[in-house]
């Protein structure tokens, strides 16, 4: 069997993955969306299936106020002393000279739970893991973040070992392990103990087009010096600009029962507009960062090379497989008419959990409350799902009864606060009818596109079926009266704005990707609900339209 890169389409970065016994994990940044920690699990390193996401309650993990791309970074999976350990960052600042972050541990004998009330360890960088060594003794390895301005922010991955009894870390053993190359930005460290050798993968370059993963390694974790691997990087599509997958770099080892090996990386894969260059600008990634899964092999000095160069490849010799367990589809496509009062593992809000402050399922439908505004960073009635693919369709139909310009409610294409578009019903207070309008906020320069001419909706309809088209390069709204006959609305927005080398270019916080979902916005403060009676993601074969 061969595995398809990339193995964890939409925004899956910063892969943590783990074998115990014949079951692989995969752990992956959400950032501010709740519940926090994507988990998948596989036999065969081909097949992934969803389970239920780690952090999934306040009491696990509170962003209330979490910056965009904040919130749960880098999550390290590991098992040891017959239990799953879980280290991940909480980061509270992304832009500025301080990265404020709080690393937690908490564990769990079973991978879906329940897990622990998480420990604090410190807030010395993010990226933090757990080494569990053959001794017994265990290490934090981090990345160090340096606030001073006449050094570099990201200062060498430190090493300060745990004691599991009394729960927390030694501080009088911490000490810099390695200060990577002359590429910098050194994070995602990783330890492993192999052939008497223990091996440092890290991250260096940015998340950008220059990432990369290089390794180094020494005979003694706490007093040796860690050398680096020649003739590097590892891992990097740096110079492979006409690659399909660009930006591997952060991630993790696993080998195999049968003592093969494997890495999983953090990966993009850019689209262009057509006036565009393929290499400068290398392209925008709206499916954000997701997981590849390369071959590892050793060489005659015992360094780990990647099969088929360290650009990688995009089919991989797969592991000897059980071919039983064939969990995943062929695409990502999915229909939710909330039958359930329990939310799918696709669905995630922001910064908290989908409670009745937020919404409730009632009668096999969706009700949101009207919250805050999009761009708030506390209580948003937001339910979304990844981009997946680069060519969908999103439907839903609402029932929803505005009274005021200040209540808006409807579909939603999302990248952070200050980057998303909508196609929604609100209140035209001088005609006194409902209407439908689209609006975009581009880096919090906000536009209603329709104004005047907003699509007015006749009395006798009580509910309106809404659509986006994603089509790579750009995107456009539909609505319909009866669900069967649609009228397209004539504004084409570029998905560009929704990638993270776009929003990069601004920000310092570029790290999720996009989603769509379904909203409702009250700002009359009087929480007017929204009621939806399904929703429908179908991804579409971009050699047939």
């Amino acid at each position: 069997m061969k595995i398809k890169n990339p193995v964890l389409r939409g925004f899956n970065p910063d892969p943590s993955i783990l074998r115990v016994g014949d079951m692989y994990y995969i752990a992956n940044s959400t950032f501010e969306w709740f519940p926090g920690v994507r988990l998948h699990s596989s036999k065969d390193l081909v097949h992934w299936k969803m389970l239920p996401s780690i952090l999934d309650s306040k009491e696990l993990i509170d962003m209330t106020g979490d910056p965009s791309s904040g919130g749960v970074w880098a999550p390290d999976l590991s098992y040891a002393d017959g239990k799953f350990w879980l280290v991940f960052s909480d980061v509270k600042t992304v832009n500025g000279p301080f990265k404020d972050c709080i690393n937690y541990l908490t564990t769990a004998n079973n991978i879906e739970g329940p897990w622990s009330k998480p420990i604090k360890l410190d807030a010395t960088g993010f990226d933090a893991s757990l080494f569990h060594d053959t001794d017994g003794k265990k290490y934090l390895v981090q990345q160090t973040w340096d606030q001073r301005e006449y050094k570099n922010t990201f200062n060498g991955i430190t090493l300060t070992e745990f004691d599991p009894l009394s729960q927390r870390l030694l501080p009088q053993t911490r000490k810099v392990i390695y200060r990577g190359t002359d590429v910098k930005v050194l994070e995602g460290p990783h330890v492993y103990k192999i052939n008497g050798y223990y091996y440092l993968f890290a991250a260096q370059g940015g998340t950008g087009w220059s990432h990369q993963e290089i390794v180094a390694r020494s005979k003694s974790l706490v007093l040796g010096t860690f050398i680096t691997e020649p003739d590097g990087p590892f891992i990097t599509n740096f110079d492979t600009p006409d690659f399909e997958l660009q930006k591997q770099g952060h991630g993790s080892l696993v080998n195999t029962l049968d003592g093969e090996w494997y890495y999983a990386s953090l990966c993009s894969r850019p689209w262009h507009h057509k006036n565009e260059s393929a290499w400068d600008p290398r392209g925008w990634c709206t499916l954000g960062r997701e997981t590849s899964i390369q071959k590892v092999e050793w060489d005659s000095d015992g360094w780990p090379r990647v099969v088929g160069g360290h650009g990688g490849l995009i089919s991989v010799p797969g592991p000897h497989a059980d071919k039983k367990y064939l969990t995943s589809k062929p695409n990502n496509s999915r229909h939710d008419e909330f039958l359930s009062s329990k939310l799918d593992n696709d669905w995630q809000t922001l910064r908290q959990p989908f409670t009745k402050k937020l919404g409730y399922i009632k009668n096999k439908k969706l009700v949101l409350k009207g919250n805050q505004s999009l761009s708030s960073l506390f209580d948003v009635s937001l339910l979304a799902s990844r981009w997946q693919a680069f060519n969908f369709d999103a439907t839903t139909k609402i029932k929803y009864e505005p009274y005021s310009y200040q209540q808006m409610a409807g579909l939603v294409n999302f990248y952070n606060d200050k980057h998303y578009s909508w196609v929604f019903i609100t209140y035209n207070e001088v005609t006194k009818h409902r209407v439908i309008e689209v609006a975009q906020n581009n880096n919090n320069i906000y536009t209603s596109f329709l104004k005047d001419n907003a699509v007015e909706i006749p009395n006798e309809i009580k509910e309106v079926w809404l659509k986006t088209c994603i089509r790579k390069d750009y995107y456009y709204y539909m609505y319909s009266f009866d669900g069967k006959d649609w009228n397209r609305i004539s504004i084409d927005l570029d998905a560009a704005i929704l990638s993270d080398d776009y929003v990069m270019q601004t920000s310092g916080g570029f790290f999720t990707g996009a989603m769509v979902g379904l909203a409702s916005v009250d700002c009359t403060g009087f929480e007017l609900p929204a009621e939806f009676d399904y929703f429908d993601y179908k991804e579409l074969d971009e050699n047939l339209l």
